[in-house]
């Protein structure tokens, strides 16, 4: 049926038909004409005004990782774009579909160097799946469908750059010329390919399993899978949660900030089983093992690590079909060693967290947050010494945790809580943030209180960026620049009308949790902890010897040194 309608309008209802519910942006000349048709469609389509654009695009990112769903942003020309950029390749990195409508200037005055115009399309490519811009609206509805679709089915953002005036744009409109229907067709293993990788599973007798995030839809096959084979299970940063943390399987975490045991299965096992991920860094893998890869994706198939048998398919299904064709392994003597070995990294653990100590330690604060999340509870954390207390003493079972793992840039954490709050508004929402990456988007705290998202917010404040500066001695350098002022978080988060609370041990940690969670308002816990260095779980000779390095420079510095209290920690770099 034909109408006569502005193309915004369209463009809106397309955005609808897509199953889109809210998008994130702020308003400007060069997107105003959208706007309004948002301002029309405002019931079915919200807009979430952001105070900074990098908080839209890592909000709709975070909505992406979250949910599976498309999350949308828009932006003015010129610098709104630009404040993009960091969310957008946040979202490229971690395959997430996100859809930027970018306004640009007039079609009358491209290429007149107007103001704000600048080659969105040179700027955008790197950090996109798609990126076209319109020239007519009749383009338009085709090219959003497009963008949309790309968006699915290359895992990233899409970007659709539209000069404001082709949103006024009225004309008679018919069905688009293309459809807004994504189809679905996962690839599937070929037979012989699953009989090599039972074959291998069968012939191993020390296989450990790697998991990522393209397993968290199969928590349950690999549950059953691990139990079969008697593999242990180590995860990936992103793949937290695929496997309960204290599950008699899990290992934890593989890489820096990952376990001792995990480390130490990667080197002793015969046949590693990657699913649902292309983990990166060599260093943390078997130097010589047989390797098998299970992912949704052929390109990630052996793409960082050599593997003998490739099962292209989704996790869940490619392991429910292994799991019926092997028989049970009897022999579980690998097992039960890696299981002796986490029982005792396990009170370690809880050592740290049960630890008397006059101030705040960083892992005592996180077992009074275990204490009180719910099963569902949902957690942004962002990037820092923040990410290595979250993955090691966090442990989650159905709770979710949403984080930049492969940018790993600072600030994603309130922006993710956002998000998280909007696509859940039922469940339990917390940003598990430090001090410095909290005061790179801390004035969107403000757009919690003013949509009523009642998200609890923990900064860790140690008035340092704390993983820098272990970074820097790691090298064997003086720290140098990372120390910060002292910002009174729980005044600021009363001054933006919600709660603040400012915590100095653990008896108030206590009190505050427990009236936060019931808040109906966003409250930030400003935690004053002291340092710990997020010493990996295996240190090499190296980083033993530069953390050495570091410390004697500093003495003959004439700066003293100040070995920080980190207990246990000490023992375990020696």
């Amino acid at each position: 049926m034909r109408r006569v309608a502005r193309t915004g309008e369209v463009m809106a209802d397309i955005l609808k038909r897509w199953e889109v519910d809210h998008l994130y942006g702020m308003p400007g000349d060069s997107i105003n004409e959208f706007v309004e048709e948002l301002r029309k469609a405002r019931n079915e389509l919200r807009f979430y005004q952001v105070r900074h654009e990098e908080v839209g695009a890592l909000a709709a990112a975070a909505y992406a990782k979250l949910t599976g769903k498309l999350g949308v942003c828009l932006s003015i020309a010129g610098p709104g774009a630009v404040h993009l950029m960091n969310g957008l390749y946040d979202a490229k990195a971690d395959g997430a579909p996100v859809l930027v409508i970018a306004g640009q200037v007039p079609t009358s005055k491209i290429g007149t160097d107007a103001f704000q115009e600048i080659n969105l399309e040179r700027m955008f490519e790197d950090a996109s799946v798609y990126c076209k811009r319109a020239d007519s609206h009749e383009q338009l509805p085709d090219m959003l469908n497009q963008a949309i679709r790309t968006a699915y089915a290359e895992n990233g953002p899409a970007v659709l750059i539209v000069p404001d005036n082709l949103f006024a744009e009225k004309a008679e409109w018919d069905q688009p010329l293309t459809s807004d229907i994504l189809a679905s067709e996962p690839g599937s293993p070929r037979q012989k390919d699953m009989e090599m990788a039972a074959e291998m599973i069968m012939r191993a007798k020390k296989p450990v399993i790697l998991a990522g995030k393209g397993a968290l839809g199969a928590k349950e096959e690999l549950a059953l899978f691990a139990e079969k084979i008697g593999a242990p299970v180590a995860v990936s940063l992103p793949g937290k949660g695929a496997i309960p943390d204290t599950h008699p399987h899990c290992l934890g975490h593989i890489g820096q900030l990952g376990t001792k045991q995990s480390y130490w299965a990667m080197q002793e096992t015969d046949l590693l089983i990657m699913i649902g991920t292309s983990y990166p860094y060599r260093e943390f893998l078997p130097e010589k093992a047989d390797a098998i890869q299970i992912d949704i994706e052929t390109k990630f198939i052996g793409k960082r690590y050599p593997v003998a048998c490739g099962l292209n398919g989704d996790s869940k299904k490619v392991l429910e079909a292994l799991t019926a064709a092997l028989p049970y392994q009897e022999d579980r003597t690998f097992l039960e060693e890696a299981q002796k070995r986490m029982a005792a990294w396990r009170d370690e653990m809880e050592n740290d967290m049960e630890a008397e100590t006059e101030n705040l330690m960083p892992p005592q604060v996180m077992k009074e947050i275990q204490q009180v999340l719910t099963e569902d509870a949902i957690l942004s954390v962002d990037v820092g010494n923040i990410t290595v207390w979250s993955a090691r003493y966090l442990d989650l079972h159905r709770q979710k945790m949403v984080i930049s793992s492969w940018l790993a840039t600072m600030g994603c954490g309130l922006p993710g809580a956002i998000a998280a709050k909007i696509a859940e508004p039922d469940k339990q929402v917390w940003a598990l943030c430090g001090d410095g990456g909290f005061t790179m988007v801390m004035h969107d705290f403000v757009t919690a209180v003013k949509y009523k998202l009642p998200i609890v917010v923990v900064v860790f404040n140690n008035q340092k960026l704390g993983m820098i500066h272990y970074e820097q001695q790691e090298m064997g350098h003086i720290e140098y620049g990372t120390g910060l002022g002292n910002i009174d978080f729980a005044m600021f988060a009363e001054a933006c009308g919600g709660i603040g609370v400012s915590i100095h041990n653990r008896e108030e940690m206590k009190m505050a949790l427990n009236q936060a969670v019931k808040a109906d308002r966003p409250v930030i816990l400003d935690v004053h902890v002291e340092e710990e260095p997020p010493l990996p779980g295996n240190i090499s000779y190296g980083q033993a010897v530069h953390y050495t390095e570091s410390m004697v420079k500093k003495f003959f510095s004439g700066k003293g040194v100040t070995i920080p209290p980190i207990g246990k920690s000490v023992k375990r770099l020696f």
